[in-house]
């Protein structure tokens, strides 16, 4: 086919603009995923550098002996009038900050003065105080959680029951705690057995106990949810239920709470017990006609029943002597006493546990120590033989209760590995 001279020249020139077009059009991006397609859509990162962030010193101090929260503050830098704002943030009573308090204070590299400062007033308790712009104070507490878990730990008697929970809660507890564990465990029995003279190689004791763990790692005890203690061929079982500190029952679901404590003193170690002796002033052999407790002078004496004071004053080699009368004929004895309590004399009636009187060394004794006799109509029996025949079990768990109180016993008796004493009702 031939084209004419102008037509030719009108198809080279249409030739050209297409050319044109195509050589100065961007591409069309391709199709990309959804995912893709938002990460191009993203803004590129910025060339220009962030700027660097302070460095930041942290110094740590304590409290000194005699020394003003106002005088550490000073020490760790900041000026007179930041120390009375920090005070004021604080918004607490300097004066009563006891010493050994352990402070820490963060500034930024090169800065004289901090902005933060931290009072650590207790292992799970701080006031963190923070310096604005402006130069201003504000402060705030915070308390530290803490992590809960349950441990088991057991221990074989050969010497007291210290010596047993240190070493049967060696791998899980610290010192401190472990010493707690024992003075509880004392304390949970007190109105079934003696710890102090009871006790006799060969018992055993097996102890469920919620451990709290700090973030720092201090470990503190928490509730002894279930223990159970084994001697003589008989078992005493203690399971926590309900609230309130002391609410233990066996797994009779009998309350552990009785109408006498087993002793006149918190878990102590007692220096004689009742029979024969040699009398450490007379040097005679004669009738002991009670039990000794070792203790130091200014020990709370306290009544181990309900009762009214029929006796507060000397009563020559027992030194101070306290009387008081219970239920049933029975009548108890402290001796060798340094004092009486606030308001105890003749007609008060006082309350279970109450603080009666302090362990002294007046009258015929040697040392501080509480001499404890039990009568009982009028004559003396053995304290220890005494109180355990008046000691009848206390409120048991309410009949609409029942049912989960024994649920929770029979988890806690498996937990702890011992043998149930009473039959367990079959799944079935």
């Amino acid at each position: 086919m031939k084209f004419s001279r102008p037509r030719a020249l009108a198809y080279g020139s249409i030739a050209l603009l297409a050319a044109a077009a195509l050589r100065f059009t961007p591409e069309l991006p391709q199709r990309e995923s959804g995912a893709q397609a938002v990460l191009q859509g993203a803004p590129a990162e910025s060339s220009v550098e962030a700027p660097a962030l302070p460095e930041w010193v942290e110094r740590e101090d304590t409290l000194a002996r005699g020394e003003s929260l106002g005088l550490l503050f000073q020490r760790a830098g900041l000026p007179p009038v930041s120390v009375r704002e920090a005070l004021r943030a604080a918004e607490i009573d300097a004066r009563r900050i006891p010493a050994g308090l352990r402070v820490k204070t963060r500034l930024a590299q090169g800065d004289s003065s901090p902005s933060e400062v931290v009072l650590q007033l207790a292992i799970d308790r701080l006031v963190r105080l923070q310096r604005a712009a402006d130069g201003s104070w504000t402060g705030s507490e915070e308390v530290i959680p803490w992590t809960t878990d349950t441990v088991v730990v057991a221990g074989a008697v050969e010497s007291s029951l210290y010596q047993a929970v240190h070493d049967g809660a060696g791998d899980v507890l610290p010192g401190g705690a472990r010493t707690e564990l024992a003075w509880k465990i004392a304390d949970i029995f007190e109105y079934r057995m003696d710890m102090s003279r009871e006790l006799q190689p060969g018992d055993s004791f097996k102890a469920m106990v919620e451990r709290q763990t700090s973030p720092t790692g201090v470990v503190r005890l928490g509730n002894v949810l279930a223990t159970s203690f084994a001697s003589s061929g008989h078992q005493l079982q203690a399971i926590r239920y309900g609230e309130g500190r002391g609410n233990y029952y066996d797994a009779e679901g009998k309350s552990l709470r009785a109408a006498f404590l087993r002793a006149p003193l918190e878990f102590r170690r007692i220096s004689s017990v009742y029979g024969m002796r040699r009398h450490p002033i007379l040097g005679v052999m004669k009738k002991h006609t009670g039990t000794d407790y070792a203790a130091s002078s200014g020990t709370p004496v306290r009544a181990i029943g309900e009762g009214v004071v029929v006796r507060a004053g000397w009563g020559r080699g027992y030194g101070n002597v306290l009387e008081i009368r219970h239920r049933n004929g029975y009548v108890t004895r402290h001796a060798h006493l340094r004092g009486f309590a606030k308001g105890v004399k003749v007609g008060t009636r006082v309350g279970i546990g109450q603080t009666v009187a302090y362990v002294g060394s007046t009258g015929l004794s040697t040392a501080p120590h509480l001499h404890f006799e039990v009568l009982v109509n009028g004559q003396q029996r053995d304290p220890s033989a005494a109180i355990k025949a008046a000691i009848k079990g206390g409120d048991p768990v309410p009949v609409k209760e029942r049912h989960e109180f024994e649920a929770l016993r029979d988890r806690m008796i498996a937990a702890l590995g011992v043998e149930s004493p009473v039959k367990v009702a079959s799944a079935n």
